[in-house]
């Protein structure tokens, strides 16, 4: 491991981020709300502190090594969603103590959505405007850690797309491949922002709250400039538009890629992972609209349709938007979304949950087993766009799967032990390890009436979700740190 190196890219991000702080504060400016100085005080700090990291090691030009990159990777959010968090203490509306600063900071980071906000409507446009960003720039980074650095590590199963990523890159060490990679995805992640927002300029948003939601949706975020999220704005288009930027953000960005390079729509129906995400979705869709009318939850069919799809794309894609309180909703309509995050969008987005590619494979490994059962003797491969699928990423994809269940229940049984009752902590777990955001119960509409503890290890689990736990748990293992 090289440490210099590790301090030299650290100080570097801190420099780069901390100019992202004079954003918020233009907008200040621009709509006088006196939010203007705690920005400028928090770019001074996160500025200093990079020089601080940096200067010692300017020089220090070693290659980043995987060991490195691991490392890198985890302070890429933790550090700064640290930083992120000094606007919110140093305002004074809202006015935040450490352990909610933090846990707004590493949810809009992480692209999670959960909030410990009320009164949204009133806040300040610079605050409103910086929540937004800060998804916006953690699913950019998102992007760049999915398509091009985890399959480098092999976490998680991922290096099943390592000769598929728009930037094939090498096994030992980061390259300046990556560069090019990152390049491609900023483009493409940036059109679709600039679309995102056009569309909703056009369906009648003011040019703050277009601009504001173009980034929360394209990063699949949830964060919302009012209360009421998008069901403030009582628009059938709105939605429509909201549902297929949802959908599109949540789909393989490698995908984009290879559409556009291709100039062919069909590249995308021809990837089984998208084909699996499209049927996962409408068959969830089509189970809460059944239930919406069996429970006469609404009288008009049309609106219980369009509830139904909205609901269960954002939910299904760990985005986190409303147009109405889904956890009102009967218990086993609520729970099918809940359980749909889980599944989550698909790999190498800004989306969240285990990741579509891994539950389609767990799928297709479990009807292999069956098989054997009854042909012991066979040999059966199982393959992915006609190509077989090694044995490797499979046991890859199933360690990771173990481990998120014993992650999930050792953070659930800590909830618990902080008071919350059985439904919240469930739904708070889920929805932080999943990067959702809303949950059932106490956490429906914020988590600003749980404990400090609670938000402290919510704010871990929102890191390992977004990390994809290996990458985490990785850096607590003693071989890791042995030479």
């Amino acid at each position: 491991m090289h440490p210099a190196v590790i301090l030299r890219i650290l100080g570097l991000l801190l420099m780069v981020y901390s100019s992202t702080m004079l954003l918020p504060a233009l907008v200040a400016l621009i709509y006088n709300d006196g939010g203007a100085q705690q920005f400028i005080y928090a770019f001074a700090i996160t500025l200093v502190a990079g020089l601080l990291c940096w200067l010692p090691v300017q020089n220090r030009k070693q290659d980043l090594r995987v060991r490195d990159g691991f490392v890198v990777v985890v302070l890429f959010w933790t550090v700064l969603g640290l930083f992120g968090a000094i606007p919110f203490m140093l305002g004074d509306e809202p006015h935040m103590d450490v352990a909610d600063a933090v846990f707004e900071s590493i949810s809009g980071l992480t692209t999670t959505g959960a909030t410990v906000i009320s009164g949204i409507d009133a806040l300040p446009k610079s605050i409103l405007f910086y929540r937004q960003q800060l998804q916006w720039l953690g699913g950019m980074g998102i992007i760049v850690l999915a398509v091009a650095i985890l399959p480098m590590l092999g976490v998680g199963g991922m290096q099943l797309y390592r000769a598929e990523a728009p930037g094939p890159v090498k096994d030992n060490k980061l390259t300046p491949r990556i560069t090019e990679t990152a390049k491609a995805l900023w483009y493409i992640y940036v059109s679709l922002t600039l679309a995102c927002a056009l569309a909703y300029w056009l369906c009648g948003m003011s040019v703050f709250d277009a601009i504001s939601h173009s980034f929360s949706t394209v990063a699949i975020g949830g964060f919302s400039t009012h209360d009421a999220s998008i069901g403030y704005f009582q628009s059938t288009s709105i939605e429509l538009v909201t549902v297929l930027f949802m959908l599109l953000a949540g789909v393989n960005f490698g995908l984009h890629f290879l559409a556009w390079r291709r100039r062919n729509v069909f590249s995308y129906f021809q990837d089984p992972e998208f084909r699996f995400y499209i049927t996962v979705l409408l068959s969830i869709s089509l189970l809460v609209f059944v239930g919406l009318l069996l429970t006469n939850e609404y009288s008009d069919p049309l609106l219980a349709a369009r509830h139904a799809l909205f609901e269960t794309v954002s939910i299904g894609t760990t985005t986190g938007y409303g147009v109405a309180d889904f956890s009102a909703w009967h218990p086993l309509l609520a729970t099918a979304l809940i359980m749909g995050s889980f599944v989550g969008a698909c790999a190498a987005s800004t989306g969240g949950g285990i990741k579509a590619i891994r539950v389609y494979l767990m799928f297709k490994q479990g009807l292999r087993e069956i098989r054997r059962l009854i042909h012991p003797n066979a040999v059966m491969i199982i393959k992915l766009s006609n190509k077989a699928v090694p044995d490797r990423v499979i046991e890859a994809v199933w360690g990771f799967f173990g481990i998120y269940l014993i992650s999930f229940c050792v953070l659930f049984l800590a909830m618990l032990a902080t008071g919350l009752d059985f439904i919240s902590g469930f739904s708070a777990v889920a929805a932080c390890l999943n990067n959702l955001g809303p949950g059932i119960g106490t956490v429906s509409v914020h988590y600003g009436e749980i404990s400090d503890t609670a938000k402290w290890i919510l704010c871990f689990a929102m890191l390992l979700g977004r990390l994809e736990i290996f990458t985490l748990l990785v850096l607590f293992t003693p071989m890791f740190w042995r030479h």
